[in-house]
């Protein structure tokens, strides 16, 4: 029997109904948690300047701070879901959301850089734990009109989040509550984390998958190894000035990506238990939406990035001003999201090729705006476009993640969460390594205006992608 047949003819027993189902206040709990992460990998962006002025850190030592945490984050997901499945999805939130709390405590504290970057690694780590157990969450415990009113909520909550984390970093940083400064962006997360874990323990039910699965050794090691491989030195590369390792390492990408597919490949044709079964890719809906949700991120964390930059090394906008600059594209996300469910009903995923080519006018316009006013971009300049890019972007991100999973048995929920999450979150932080690192080299020729503006247009070419990609999509969503 191949793998494909062991997903699509092999009988999967579904777990029985919890005990309870997800309710309002349980949803708004792991929606929570989902959101913490997401902030956390973009809240950094407008506090950069700021840390390596009192850190003394360099621009090498900065890169860490936000590929350290987003490396850790993409390693080790798919195993936080395969943890959350064995010991319970609930159990692992909480320990998870916990040491999330603990982490953000040991960043805001951090008496030098490279504690912060250690700190910045073990909060990636804590934010792997938790975040695959949302998905899991509300796949086990919703189902019908629920389950997709649930996941189109978490897809406005991870996006709404990407942008919001930027705009609240710029607040916090210039607020300077107490005189944190700075440490204020890692801060307030332990409060929020404090009240996460007192609505957790009463109001999320407790799931496990049916037939727990061990954790896939070799296939973890191989993972990591493949992700290691390819981001550190796309991210580290240009800022070290491409030393032989980083191309070594790229090199050996592609033989560790083989050799886990191979390995993983043998586990599930031997009926074990991989890290990642292939099986799964035989799911037209996650295999399809997978693909075209790597160009997407690349291109929102790229764009996210670069524009922090641009707007407060270029422009000399201060961090509110920068982070405000967002507020239209945030603003436009929300309100178009919540819409997202009805005209998914009604005209099915081409609902999603109609979000790409509304982002590509909004970026066209900023790139225009952009082009026609550097340096003196303000937030009113930057408006028409940050705000048609957003509704574009509400009508692609949720429509993406509720279709990823929408086909995945709940016996395989964690595993398929943890799939999902990975590639996104790897796909962020290749946009930051590789927009962002094509912005910084054309900075020292073009100026930083050109720059910017041609950095878009190179995004304008990804979005081209999407809009492609969106046309292989099935048509409805189960």
């Amino acid at each position: 029997m191949t793998s494909t047949d062991s997903l699509t003819t092999t009988p999967v027993r579904a777990p029985t109904a919890p005990p309870s189902g997800l309710g309002g206040l349980g949803l708004f709990t792991v929606l929570l948690g989902a959101a913490l992460p997401l902030i956390d990998f973009f809240i950094v962006n407008v506090a950069l300047p700021t840390i390596g002025r009192d850190l003394a850190a360099s621009e090498t030592v900065l890169e860490l701070v936000v590929a350290g945490y987003g490396l850790a984050y993409a390693v080790l997901l798919v195993l936080g879901g395969r943890l959350g499945d064995l010991f319970g999805r609930r159990r692992f939130f909480l320990w998870g959301m916990a040491a999330f709390g603990v982490t953000s405590l040991a960043c805001g504290l951090a008496p030098d850089a490279w504690t912060l970057v250690a700190a910045r690694v073990a909060q990636g780590a804590a934010a792997a734990a938790m975040l695959p157990q949302v998905l899991a969450t509300i796949q086990a415990t919703t189902s019908g009109t629920h389950r997709a009113r649930a996941m189109s909520l978490y897809g406005a909550t991870a996006g709404l989040s990407m942008v919001a984390g930027q705009i609240l970093g710029g607040v916090l940083v210039a607020v300077d509550i107490a005189g944190t400064d700075w440490r204020a962006v890692f801060l307030v997360n332990v409060p929020v984390v404090a009240v996460g874990l007192v609505l957790a323990a009463r109001a999320v039910p407790e799931t496990r998958s049916s037939h727990p699965e061990p954790v896939d050794g070799p296939g973890t090691v191989l993972l990591a190894v493949s992700l290691l491989t390819l981001l550190v030195p796309l991210t580290e590369g240009r800022a070290a000035g491409w030393p032989l390792w980083t191309w070594l390492a790229l090199a050996a990408f592609p033989f560790a990506a083989l050799a886990f597919f191979l390995v993983e490949r043998r586990q599930d044709r031997l009926g074990r238990t991989p890290l990642v079964p292939p099986s799964l890719f035989a799911l037209t809906s996650l295999r399809r939406g997978l693909v075209m949700i790597v160009p997407f991120s690349i291109g929102f964390s790229g764009f996210m990035f670069v524009i922090a930059v641009a707007l407060q090394q270029g422009a000399r906008l201060g961090p509110v001003q920068a982070g405000l600059a967002l507020s239209p594209m945030a603003v436009a996300f929300f309100l178009v999201a919540l819409a997202g469910p009805r005209l998914v009903a009604r005209y099915g995923t081409r609902v999603v090729t109609a979000g790409g080519m509304v982002q590509a006018v909004g970026v066209a316009l900023m790139a225009l705006a952009v082009w026609r006013s550097w340096p003196d971009l303000t937030w009113l300049t930057l408006l028409p476009g940050a705000a048609i890019a957003g509704a574009g972007q509400a009508l692609q991100l949720p429509i993406l993640l509720r279709l990823v999973l929408s086909e995945v048995p709940p016996v395989r929920a964690g595993v398929g969460s943890g799939v999902m999450v990975t590639t996104q979150q790897s796909a962020l932080a290749l946009g930051v390594a590789t927009l962002g690192s094509l912005f910084l080299s054309l900075v020292p020729g073009m100026g930083m205006g050109d720059a910017l503006v041609t950095t878009l247009l190179v995004q304008l070419a990804g979005i081209a992608l999407t809009v492609a990609l969106s046309l292989r999509l099935p048509r409805t969503i189960r």
